[in-house]
C-alpha cells in the first residue's frame, strides 16, 4: 500500500490516510500482513500488504462477483487462504504470518513463521509459470517447505515444491502438521 499515492488521489494528507487505516485496523474491518525480510539473494520490500475482513462485503462495495478463472475469484481464493491461516496463528501456533515480495516483483503469499512459504493459486491446472515466485524463493533454501495451495484435485511434487488441494492442505494445517 503506498499511502502517498492514496492520500494524493484523495488530495488527503498522507497522514489522514494512515490514520484511517490504523482505525480499520483497529476495528478489524483491515488486516496487515508485514513484510517478510530474511532474503538474503533478492532484495525484499518493506511493505505491507492489506486484506478486508470479508471478501463479500468488499466485492458488494465495488460491485464484483466471484466466477471461476477472474483475478478477483483469485483474490478470494487468497484472501480466504490468509483468514484460516492467520486463525491458526492466532489460536494454535502464535507464529508470525508474513507475504514476501522481491524489488524484481517476485511475491509469494504468506510465510508462516520461518518455516514454510505458501503460495495461494485458484486453479485447476498450475503451469510452471505459475510457481515462478515459489521456486525464486525456494532457491535460496531458507525454509523447510515450499507449498502451492490450489483447486488441483491430487497433491504433486515438482522438485523441493509441493502441489496441494485447497482441502487436504487445510486438513493438514488443523492437524499441525506445519509447525
Amino acid at each position: 500500500m503506498n499511502f502517498t499515492n492514496v492520500s494524493n488521489d484523495a488530495r488527503v494528507p498522507r497522514t489522514t490516510v494512515y490514520e484511517y487505516f490504523e482505525i480499520l485496523k483497529d476495528t478489524l474491518l483491515l488486516y496487515e500482513l508485514p513484510s517478510w525480510r530474511k532474503s538474503k539473494q533478492r532484495k525484499p520490500l518493506a511493505s505491507s500488504k492489506y486484506y478486508f475482513f470479508d471478501v463479500g462485503v468488499m466485492a458488494t462495495l465495488q460491485g464484483r462477483k466471484f466466477r471461476a478463472g477472474t483475478p478477483e475469484f483469485g483474490e478470494a481464493f487468497e484472501t480466504y487462504l490468509m483468514h484460516e491461516l492467520r486463525s491458526y496463528c492466532d489460536y494454535i501456533s502464535g507464529e508470525p504470518l508474513n507475504y514476501w515480495r522481491s524489488t524484481s516483483g517476485f511475491e509469494v503469499d504468506f510465510i508462516l513463521g520461518d518455516h514454510t512459504a505458501i503460495e495461494a493459486k485458484a486453479k485447476e491446472n498450475l503451469s510452471t509459470q505459475d510457481l515462478k515466485s515459489l521456486r525464486a524463493l525456494a532457491e535460496e533454501n531458507l525454509l523447510k517447505r515450499y507449498l502451492c495451495v490450489s483447486l488441483e484435485p491430487r497433491r504433486r511434487i515438482l522438485n523441493n515444491l509441493t502441489i496441494l488441494p485447497l482441502r487436504e492442505f487445510l486438513e493438514a494445517l488443523w492437524n499441525r502438521e506445519y509447525f
